[in-house]
């Protein structure tokens, strides 16, 4: 397979000059590569890199095709149109001159009489057919601009697509749109994401580390099953290490008792006279010498079976996930979490966004909130912990409550973990605070970190310290899209802590894995 994109040894660097990886060599060709790593990593200064946006702090980029990057967030300030955010402006507005009779010499020489056709065939790849290139691109959704972009790119037909997190803040139905496009493109494809089911599609997977790139042959859950067997070497690896290392402090240990009797018993021979003292002076030494032939072995042995410990204790660490536990809120099964009973919310204006709401959670329930984008499920949040208050029927909450949202806005940034920590628990002495934090893995200094610095992973376990560390527990844990802007090692180590946790959660995600994860019991359809 030729290859459209090649690195060899690259590195690359922040503004402040810390290195993100290094040593990096990797070729793309006409695949489906989904590039996976820790937040801050470089997965997307690596994509820069690649576009040609951005220069390798070392090494080499060679590009043999054409390479485009969609834009995460499109420019809708252009001249108002749909075209101009397809990037296809110039081409329509030459037709509509032609077909007016309006046209020139140039305009029929440079017509593309195909770009209509083109236009609509992106279109409907990604789920807009019926949209008017003429349209206001203001006039677009989040999800539809997103869409938009990526039929810009689907125009454009470069020989790689650069995709960074291109499912993020879309709905199911336009996840599964974007991951049947991947699906059908004949080119290159790289894609940042943590969404499993389009990982799921990939031909291969790309992890990101300090140290550079690691590819595994297959999509996500091959990937997945790979890592488990790495860890399981791993930790078969550091126990030999450790027995290695037991082993030979022992053998050294014996080594020296040896040498002890050995040297006791000459000086005992000596002791009882009768042997020359050129004879006596030869075996000193011949012991001398064989004692320090031992004892750099025994150091020799040790410095190994040390090295290799570390080594595989290193190995251990990087594929180690985080894991932690939230404290429990004893919540009585029977108990009614939130009643909702025939709830209506309209706006101001008289726009409707629920009508005749009728659910209740009881107990431990884990419920999610589902339907596209636009269908209210944010206002049902709202509406759940009070921000909103009902145009009609009632609601009533018969626990405390706490919202976690993707930016796990409660914390403020220029404070650190522990001062938002004391902020929103009053109460807690200093001891208390970090002894809580340090439960949600902030130890010691981490504790100190603000609250503006830290990944998104970070953010959302530093926020539920906070929440669920207080005197009272809040018995019910409303999640709005927590997933969004973490990597998929935080988003398993949210996962694992959430599916120990006694309370009720009421959670909004497109991530259908990560339903599935927490235990989510029943849905709740817009």
């Amino acid at each position: 397979m030729s290859a459209f994109i090649t690195l060899e040894s690259v590195a690359a660097a922040t503004p402040d000059g810390r290195r993100l990886f290094e040593n990096l060599t990797l070729s793309i060709g006409a695949e489906r590569a989904g590039l996976v790593g820790r937040n801050g990593v470089g997965k997307s200064s690596l994509l820069a890199i690649m576009a040609g946006e951005r220069a390798p702090a070392a090494g080499t980029v060679g590009r043999a095709g054409s390479v485009a990057m969609l834009d995460q967030t499109p420019d809708l300030s252009t001249d108002g149109r749909l075209v101009s955010l397809l990037g296809v402006a110039t081409g329509w507005d030459r037709l509509s001159r032609i077909e007016a009779g309006e046209g020139d010499e140039t305009d029929l020489s440079e017509a593309d009489w195909d770009l209509p056709g083109r236009i609509a065939q992106a279109l409907g790849d990604v789920g807009l057919p019926d949209l008017d290139p003429e349209r206001p691109a203001r006039s677009l959704s989040g999800g539809q601009a997103t869409r938009a972009a990526l039929a810009r790119l689907l125009i454009a037909r470069p020989d790689v697509l650069l995709l960074d997190e291109p499912t993020n803040n879309l709905d199911a139905e336009a996840r599964d749109l974007v991951a049947r496009v991947l699906a059908r493109w004949k080119g290159g494809v790289v894609v940042v994401s943590h969404d499993r089911t389009l990982l799921r599609g990939m031909d291969r997977i790309v992890e990101l580390s300090s140290l550079g790139a690691r590819s595994y042959g297959g999509g996500y859950d091959l990937y997945v099953e790979r890592k488990v067997q790495e860890a399981a070497a791993a930790e078969r690896d550091l126990d030999h290490a450790e027995r290695e290392t037991r082993r030979v402090a022992r053998e050294a240990q014996l080594a020296r008792e040896r040498k002890d009797r050995r040297d006791a018993a000459g000086k005992r021979f000596a002791a009882k006279g009768g042997t020359p003292k050129i004879l006596l002076g030869m075996m000193a030494e011949r012991a001398e010498l064989s004692g320090a032939r031992e004892g750099k072995l025994a150091q020799r042995l040790a410095a190994d079976a040390a090295d290799a410990k570390v080594e595989a204790s290193a190995r251990v660490e990087r594929l180690k996930t985080l894991a932690f536990d939230l404290p429990p809120t004893n919540l009585p099964p029977g108990k009614t979490v939130l009643d909702f009973d025939a709830v209506s919310f309209a706006w101001p204006d008289g726009t409707a966004v629920l009508t005749d709401l009728t659910f209740q959670i009881i107990g431990p329930e884990r419920v999610a909130a589902t339907g596209p984008n636009g269908a209210g499920k944010t206002t049902l949040i709202r509406l759940a912990v009070g921000d909103l208050s009902p145009t009609g029927g009632e609601i009533r909450r018969g626990v405390t409550t706490a919202l976690l949202d993707q930016r796990a806005a409660l914390l403020q940034d220029d404070q650190t973990i522990l001062e938002n920590f004391r902020r929103l628990n009053p109460a807690t002495s200093v001891n208390d605070a970090h002894a809580a934090l340090a439960r949600f893995l902030f130890r010691n200094t981490a504790a100190h970190q603000l609250a503006g610095t830290l990944s998104g992973g970070e953010r959302l376990r530093a926020a539920l310290a906070c929440v669920l560390c207080a005197a009272t527990p809040p018995q019910l844990l409303i999640l709005d899209e927590p997933t969004n802007h973490l990597d998929l090692a935080s988003i398993e180590a949210i996962e694992g802590a959430l599916a120990g946790y006694d309370g009720a959660l009421l959670a909004v995600s497109h991530d259908a894995d990560f339903l599935e994860a927490i235990g989510v019991e029943r849905r709740i359809a817009l």
